[in-house]
C-alpha cells in the first residue's frame, strides 16, 4: 500500500496540514479558517456554499467556520438577505489583519514544500497533479 500514488498523495497533504495547522495556531486560525479568509480576500461575499467548496469542507462545517470568524470579529455577515438564503460574507479590517500575519507563515510553508521539488521538475508535477484531479471531474 506504502507504494502506491493515492498513500503518498495522502501522507504529502498530512504533513502538509499538519505544518500549516502548527503554523497557524500562532495565528489563533485553524486552516479551514485561513482557506475562508483567503477566498474571502480574493472574492468579497461568498456565500457558504461556495465558500464550502472551495475550501473542501461540507456546509455544515463551513457554518461553523464562518461562525467562528464571525465571533472573532474577522469577517461579518448579514443578518439577512433580500434574495435567497445565501449571506455573503466580508472580511472585517481585522480579518485583513490577521489573514495578512498568517499567510506570511502559510506562503512559508508552501514553499519550503516547493523547494523540496527540483525546480525543473516542478512544472511537469503541477501539471500531473493537476491531470490526477481532472481524471475525476464529471
Amino acid at each position: 500500500m506504502t507504494e502506491r500514488l493515492g498513500y503518498r498523495l495522502k501522507r504529502a497533504a498530512a504533513a502538509l496540514r499538519g505544518a500549516m495547522e502548527r503554523a497557524l495556531r500562532e495565528h489563533d486560525l485553524t486552516v479551514p479558517q485561513y482557506a475562508c479568509l483567503e477566498h474571502l480576500d480574493q472574492h468579497p461575499g461568498l456565500s457558504n456554499a461556495e465558500l464550502a467548496r472551495r475550501t473542501f469542507v461540507t456546509r455544515q462545517s463551513m457554518n461553523v467556520v464562518l461562525r467562528g470568524l464571525q465571533d472573532a470579529g474577522l469577517i461579518t455577515r448579514p443578518a439577512t438577505t433580500d434574495r435567497g438564503r445565501a449571506l455573503p460574507a466580508h472580511l472585517t479590517e481585522e480579518g485583513h489583519r490577521r489573514l495578512a500575519a498568517a499567510r506570511a507563515v502559510v506562503y512559508a510553508i508552501d514553499q519550503r514544500m516547493t523547494d523540496a521539488v527540483p525546480e525543473q521538475r516542478l512544472a511537469q508535477l503541477l501539471a500531473d497533479l493537476d491531470q490526477m484531479a481532472a481524471a475525476f471531474d464529471g
